[in-house]
């Protein structure tokens, strides 16, 4: 039995919650992982997964071997990584996920330049705009925009994003464009609230060196940033968002920036990876490519 393999596929297992899904995830058979399971808790003469037809969990044994195994991996990585080629050329796959307008609009056009300078390593890319489980969904590394709520993760705050305020011309033309915050009166802003929290997002601006909220009144509330910026262009009200998201359509003429001597917040990008992944090279050169990415100006993270 390779006893390090066999620890791989245990994390796995536990980390996703059954047999058949690490065993997708590790691109082995099935039988391969139940095998390999049994085999090691036979060597260690305990039993470390509970199994029931709706799922698998951890033992209390099982739960602290999955610790173990958790921070031995990593040390493995580190360690082969520091004493061979990998080390100045890592290889491997890199798993990412990321919001969609970021991934679209900014990291994957720059994204060759990264494949050139580390050709061994594989880019496999979530585009979402729901946070993921990372130690679940086995995902190395997230960008994530906004505050950062989980304490379990490693989080490296990489750009604060510029946001702006907009809405279509003909929005404008039909409600009037507002010159002062007191003119938004009897205007309508587009709500984004979370699919995941339930939680709503309106307007904000800083008032007096304060943050201050501006409720408008809605017809329509969305889930996504395509969707949220697709309600503005078609009419439905003010939107703030990061100007990286809508820096063509302003170009375009598609949407309009209002209200541009009244500051609003701005959105921190941040880059969020599971503690035992702090040594992996192909993590850490990704992360300081993308802090590289997005400190060069004119990379549309504000205006130019």
């Amino acid at each position: 039995m390779d006893r390090f393999n066999a620890m791989r596929v245990f994390t796995r297992i536990v980390e996703l919650g059954g047999f058949a899904r690490a065993a997708e995830d590790l691109h082995m058979p099935a039988a391969s992982v139940t095998i390999l399971i049994k085999q090691l808790e036979a060597h260690l003469g305990v039993q470390l997964l509970h199994r029931t037809t709706r799922q698998v969990s951890p033992t209390l044994d099982g739960a602290a071997y999955y610790q173990r195994c958790v921070r031995l991996l990593a040390d493995l990585e580190e360690a082969e990584a520091a004493f061979s080629v990998t080390r100045h050329n890592p290889r491997g796959l890199l798993r990412i996920d990321m919001p969609v307008g970021i991934g679209r609009l900014i990291v994957i056009p720059a994204l060759p330049e990264f494949s050139a300078r580390y050709p061994l390593i594989e880019l496999e890319i979530g585009l979402n705009d729901r946070p993921v489980d990372l130690i679940r969904e086995g995902v190395d590394c997230a960008l994530r925009g906004g505050p950062t709520l989980d304490d379990s993760l490693v989080a490296r705050p990489l750009v604060q994003l510029q946001q702006v305020t907009c809405a279509s011309p003909g929005y404008l033309q039909q409600q009037g464009t507002p010159q002062s915050l007191a003119d938004l009166q009897g205007h309508r802003m587009v709500e984004y609230f979370s699919s995941v929290s339930g939680k709503r997002y309106g307007l904000e601006f800083y008032i007096d060196g304060q943050l201050r909220p501006m409720e408008l009144p809605k017809q329509v509330a969305v889930n996504s940033a395509d969707g949220y910026l697709a309600a503005c262009e078609a009419g439905y009200g003010l939107v703030q968002t990061p100007y990286y998201n809508v820096a063509r359509q302003l170009r375009a003429g598609v949407l309009r920036e209002v209200l541009e001597d009244f500051p609003v917040p701005s959105l921190p990008l941040t880059a969020m990876y599971p503690p035992q992944r702090h040594l992996s090279t192909r993590v850490r050169v990704f992360v300081d490519w993308l802090l590289e990415l997005f400190a060069r100006p004119g990379n549309g993270t504000s205006r130019p």
